[in-house]
């Protein structure tokens, strides 16, 4: 891999002159021009402006979160406070923007787009409900407040907002060992409003001080392999619906769920469950496949789920098949959200719970909703504000808390529907919120012969959309540490818990990280044939390096605490091995650090570099600093290191810095 410095171009009056001594050696002679020109460069990295400091990147990141770039005219010294006040809503609601050049021939798309939606929704919501152990009219509450909400605050275009799979189990798993739903369902459904308040608090603060990295804590490896685990221990939990079970584990892992279902064979359960389930579930995979194969027909397995709740709910009214085992709905609320606001209990003893459990929620709704909405955005060619992403998630999900509704996050299953619909704008979430209120005014009471085994085949029937096997493969090929991130998360959710699936990954995760920061890799470059790029001598074995000169690359962000005493062992080791081999027929004279890659510096590095050089000054060795970036040179002047090995130590490119060594002939410390 070629340097990241900047090459230099050979000058006019620098001369190369080779001589073969069963080697080529490298004289190179500098003139008057040359040393004024790289003392010329040197100046550019010294005088640099500071960099801007930790005040000012926070008030920064609160500004340009908020605030939008946009709108900002660099010559206009005043604005009338309206324009202001404008700007800035148009930044908070996007909807400003873009609802200006909305046309009623992109209605016509969204209108589909939102019914076909809104088809998928609603039996799935209700599922869902169930799965968080919560009625079923708070999964349609949760289809309703928030879309509204994110359709004028969120910036993706087809990102379908309600509830999902896997933050209801995370909210059932989690809730449950704090407040049993079956003992005292009421105080179960204020825990859940708070951890909702909470969830929406954490999403709000990450978009507003760009705390986005913290979702990155969980890799793309530990997500697939928690979303695998997630998808069996749901399909796992829908054995209860789909097989008629009256009592079950409310334990998440593989072993105590097999145990339930083994232990429910003893009592009475009916079959009938099982084949009314499985027959709608074959029907659901059957239009799915359908729906791949031609694409002119997306909308079918969109709106199987809600062909297969009619269908089914007629069959058992019919046939009177409640009285003969088949588990039922029955009667649920339906109306206007109601209010909440005097639910949420922020004086409760579970407030710690109600917190932790909050940020876990929010960073999982964080991921998959930013993670599905880019690669929409993607396909599309537009991108995607994270930031503000954020914000409206935060948002949402506060008045969702308020509103009867329990955390909201973007489906992967509805968003492709939306996609595949030729959804335009968010209006097709306001379309699907408008169906799933008018549902819940006028047909809640004809959904009270819908069988509870149709809710686990329409849940069974999204859950092969969360396996991803290729890859799990791509990752097992590409880089080990990281399939054991995935590996730990799969098998901590399945065999363990939920939570302790989140932490196996992010201990993983988290010890990747340190690993590779007190593990660096350090590199020796040489320059290529003909060129004036230096590059690593292991990648390129072409590359020639520069007789009396080692050339090192710090591969590492961070030159801290953590690495900066073995890196300085390291260097110094590397020129006692140097010296000491037989071929070397010059010793090393001179020693330049290539830092492009260190983007920053803390106070024991500094001290670790000081060592170093006062080491090598004792045997005779200069050493030189080519490349440092922004925040790494503030530092080394601050602490006087610039000072202690000298202005002329300092260089632009690492080319520079070999010019000035070979062609002053050096020699010794003196020169510093």
């Amino acid at each position: 891999m070629a340097s990241s410095s900047v090459p230099t171009s050979v000058s006019p009056s620098t001369e190369h002159v080779f001589s073969v001594e069963g080697h080529d050696q490298l004289q190179l002679q500098l003139s008057s021009e040359d040393r004024q020109r790289i003392t010329e460069r040197t100046k550019w990295v010294l005088d640099s402006p500071d960099p801007p400091g930790f005040r000012q990147e926070i008030l920064g990141s609160i500004r340009n979160a908020v605030c939008s770039k946009k709108n900002k005219k660099p010559n206009a010294t005043h604005e009338p406070p309206l324009a202001c006040v404008m700007a800035f809503l148009s930044s908070v609601f996007p909807i400003l923007n873009w609802g200006r050049e909305y046309k009623v021939s992109m209605f016509k798309n969204d209108l589909l787009s939102g019914l076909t939606l809104a088809s998928l929704c609603i039996p799935q919501s209700i599922g869902y409900a169930a799965l968080a152990q919560l009625k079923p009219q708070y999964g349609l509450y949760t289809s309703v407040v928030p879309p509204l909400i994110y359709s004028t605050m969120g910036t993706s275009r087809e990102l379908a907002i309600g509830p999902v799979a896997v933050v209801s189990l995370l909210i059932s798993a989690m809730c449950s060992k704090v407040v049993n739903p079956m003992v005292d369902p009421v105080s179960y459904n204020k825990l859940v409003f708070t951890v909702t308040f909470f969830t929406g608090a954490f999403q709000t603060l990450f978009g507003l001080f760009r705390l986005g990295f913290l979702i990155d804590f969980l890799s793309q490896a530990a997500i697939v392999g928690f979303m695998a685990g997630a998808a069996i221990v749901i399909g796992l939990q829908q054995l209860k619906g789909l097989l008629g079970i009256s009592h079950f584990t409310t334990k998440t892992d593989v072993v105590s769920v097999l145990i339930a279902v083994v232990k429910s064979f003893h009592d009475s359960w009916y079959p009938q469950n099982f084949i009314l389930g499985c027959s709608f579930l074959i029907f659901i995979l059957i239009t799915r496949f359908i729906g791949k194969r031609n694409k002119r027909l997306f909308w079918l397995p969109a709106i199987a789920p809600l062909v297969s709740v009619i269908l089914s709910t007629l069959i058992v009214y019919l046939t009177k098949g409640d009285e003969h085992g088949i588990k039922i709905i029955k009667h649920f609320k339906g109306g206007l959200n109601p209010s909440s606001v005097n639910q949420l209990e922020f004086n409760s003893p579970h407030l710690r719970e109600s917190v932790k459990i909050g940020l876990v929620c929010a960073i999982i709704a964080l991921t998959e909703a930013v993670a599905v909405g880019r690669s929409f955005a993607t396909i599309k060619g537009y991108n995607m504000d994270g930031n503000k992403e954020m914000i409206a998630m935060g948002f949402m999900n506060i008045a969702g808390s308020m509103s009867s509704c329990y955390v909201a996050t973007g489906s992967f299953s509805r968003t492709a529907v939306n996609f595949s619909a030729g959804c335009q704008t968010a209006v097709s979430n306001i379309v699907m919120a408008i169906t799933v209120l008018v549902s819940l005014q006028l047909l809640t009471g004809l959904l009270y012969y819908t069988p509870v085994a149709i809710l686990a085949s329409i849940i069974l029937s999204a859950l092969p959309g969360l396996i991803n096997y290729t890859e799990a493969y791509n990752i097992w090929k590409v880089d080990k540490l990281d399939f054991l991130a995935c590996a730990g998360a799969f098998f901590g959710v399945l065999f363990a818990s939920v939570e302790m699936g989140l932490m196996v990954a992010v201990a993983v995760s988290f010890a990747k990280i340190i690993l590779n920061a007190l593990r660096p890799r350090v590199e020796e470059l040489g320059r290529l044939p003909g060129t004036e790029i230096f590059c690593e001598v292991d990648q390129y074995p072409v590359a020639q390096a520069v007789p009396g000169v080692l050339i090192i690359r710090l591969n590492s962000g961070l030159l801290c605490f953590t690495n900066a005493n073995p890196l300085r062992d390291r260097i110094l080791k590397w020129v006692t091995e140097e010296n000491g081999k037989e071929a070397t027929k010059r010793p090393i004279s001179g020693i330049i650090l290539d830092m492009s890659s260190v983007t920053n510096i803390d106070y024991a590095g500094i001290l670790a570099l000081e060592e170093t050089n006062k080491k090598l000054l004792s045997g005779g060795i200069k050493l030189a600093i080519a490349s440092p970036r922004w925040q790494v040179i503030h530092k080394l002047k601050v602490a006087k290191f610039v000072d202690k090995v000298g202005r002329d130590c300092i260089f632009l490119t690492v080319c520079e810095a070999v010019d000035s060594f070979v062609g002053s002939k050096f020699n010794g410390p003196s020169n510093c």
